[in-house]
């Protein structure tokens, strides 16, 4: 089976938007373009339902349905209850509330393990609690490699290891991390195993009752929808952490972790994700299927369309010896996320004239300064960042190729 990438762009407006034609966009791990099904669910919550939800007249109840679908077919394709699923403004907000949340939880002299290869939203906070009588204890990257050692991970682990947070794969190595195992290991030693997934989940939500993981964060604006973070947080945690909203909102799980209280337009809006979803699954397949299973289904598909493209950039990244690749430069285990740094050119006048030939990337930290640190790769220019999905195309990495030979 084959991605048909004709129906799967179809769905995406941008691809249609006169004033994007020609450019090929390769900064989705930025943000990635939103489908059709997202942006109608919408204009029709703004047009129909922008009153408060919930009230018994037909505008507010509609409202409350739409919102309850979020939680409900977002959790099933997550394989996770619905209760377990939090919306916040971002990620990096809802990471400062979840510390907050959970210092109450342990005792002065406790440790956590904040891993070095993080984008900062899943690092600062966590940082913050060493004034607060947390012991912080860094799980740092190979300098050559940017990789993340399980061996190192044994060596910090102790018995008054309460967390470890680490990315399923960093935002500028793009390595994926294996999250099972870091959560297995995790738990031998009774901590909890917190994940940001932001740089991963665009690429396939991830099977979280597989995973195993206690804690795992995403952002929405990053897998199709709207500007909001997605939080899972296992059903036996909530009860163990301190209030984050008003007094009278305790034991209501859905409010506690969302002190700036629900965006219901935004919320209500959300499953138009799983709306595209389901419609890529069954333009391709005829199997009945769970959610869960359909997640499976389309996991595979979307990997295997965006290894062809990571192996054909590798492959011509590989060729040059005017270019550094950050992390390892092979398609296995990583997502389509590729930071390199020219070597004899300047990384601005390389990124200008990749603009004037209109293609779309990142340069700069991406807010993942540790593991730039840790590698001792300047914050200032950074690095130049290729990410793209699959919905991207080979002509468009054509176009992206073409453009590093005439750029580097």
């Amino acid at each position: 089976m084959k991605l048909d990438l004709q129906f799967v762009r179809a769905q995406f407006p941008a691809f249609e938007e006169p004033s994007l034609q020609g450019w090929a966009f390769f900064e989705n791990a930025g943000g990635s373009y939103p489908c059709a099904q997202f942006i109608q669910r919408l204009t029709d919550f703004y047009m129909k339902n922008k009153v408060q939800p919930y009230y018994p007249y037909p505008a507010s109840m509609r409202a409350g349905e739409m919102m309850d679908e979020s939680y409900r077919r977002i959790a099933d394709y997550l394989n996770v209850e619905a209760s377990e699923i939090h919306f916040g403004p971002s990620t990096t907000q809802n990471v400062y509330v979840l510390a907050n949340a959970m210092r109450p939880m342990w005792q002065d002299g406790d440790e956590i393990i904040v891993s070095c290869q993080d984008h900062e939203a899943n690092a600062g906070a966590w940082r913050r609690l060493g004034d607060r009588g947390i012991k912080v204890v860094e799980w740092h990257v190979a300098s050559d490699t940017g990789l993340l050692s399980l061996d190192d991970l044994d060596t910090l682990l102790s018995s008054r290891t309460r967390m470890v947070a680490y990315p399923h794969c960093s935002n500028v190595i793009g390595d994926i991390n294996p999250v099972k195992e870091i959560s297995r290991r995790a738990h031998e030693k009774g901590a909890l195993s917190v994940v940001d997934g932001v740089g991963y989940a665009p690429h396939g939500f991830p099977d979280l009752r597989e995973l195993g993981a206690d804690i795992y964060l995403f952002s929405l604006y990053k897998t199709f929808g709207p500007h909001l973070g997605l939080m899972y947080v296992h059903r036996d945690l909530m009860g163990k952490m301190e209030n984050q909203s008003h007094f009278f909102k305790e034991g209501i799980t859905r409010s506690m972790l969302t002190p700036a209280g629900p965006d219901h337009a935004q919320i209500g809006s959300a499953c138009g994700i799983i709306d595209y979803f389901d419609a890529v699954y069954e333009h391709h397949f005829d199997e009945e299927a769970t959610p869960a299973q359909r997640n499976s289904a389309l996991n595979k598909l979307f990997r295997e369309h965006e290894k062809a493209l990571l192996e054909r950039l590798l492959d011509f990244l590989r060729s040059r010896d005017d270019v550094r690749i950050i992390g390892s430069d092979g398609a296995e285990d990583r997502a389509p996320i590729v930071s390199i740094i020219p070597l004899n050119k300047s990384l601005k006048k390389v990124y200008e004239d990749l603009t004037a030939q209109q293609l779309m990337l990142g340069m700069g930290d991406f807010y993942a300064v540790r593991p730039l640190m840790d590698m001792d790769i300047p914050r200032q220019p950074g690095v130049l960042r290729i990410s793209f999905m699959h919905y991207t195309s080979m002509d468009e990495i054509n176009q992206l190729i073409e453009g590093l030979k005439k750029a580097l």
